[in-house]
């Protein structure tokens, strides 16, 4: 299996990113942090875990297609108030979206995903003709 990691972010504003601010993935902005990934690999299955704390699991898309895993997550929050004037709003989408090459070894129909205590775990389990079997090796 092959990961390539792709980010992409939530840019409302490239000019203010470039000229003023940290790069996106060290800021601390809402919506504008990517989460970390952990990828294991047993013989049977990869373990993909994404630290999401806080999130809701109905706000989770993950997408298999073309050999690219996609896992994306959107939030949008809109709250009026009318109490005062609104000159600049920020913080009513979080979003974030994470790809990865995935090889052919992938049992597709089988992909299971669980969220649980901030972090989403997404279960890859291989093929039966891939999987690696240990061996008992005699001694001669």
């Amino acid at each position: 299996m092959t990961l390539v990691k792709h980010n992409y972010r939530n840019l409302n504003n490239l000019f203010d990113e470039f000229f003023g601010n940290l790069p996106a993935a060290w800021s601390k902005e809402p919506g504008w942090n990517v989460p970390a990934v952990n990828i294991h690999e047993t013989n049977d299955a990869y373990l993909l875990e994404l630290a999401a704390p806080g999130l809701n699991k109905e706000d989770f898309k993950i997408n298999l297609e073309k050999g690219l895993l996609t896992i994306s997550y959107e939030k949008k929050t809109e709250v009026e108030n009318k109490e005062y004037k609104t000159h600049r709003k920020e913080f009513n989408v979080t979003s974030f979206k994470r790809s990865f090459t995935v090889d052919d070894i992938i049992d597709a129909e089988k992909i299971q995903a669980k969220y649980d205590n901030g972090v989403l775990q997404v279960f890859l389990p291989k093929k039966e003709e891939v999987k690696v079997l240990p061996k008992e090796i005699s001694i001669q």
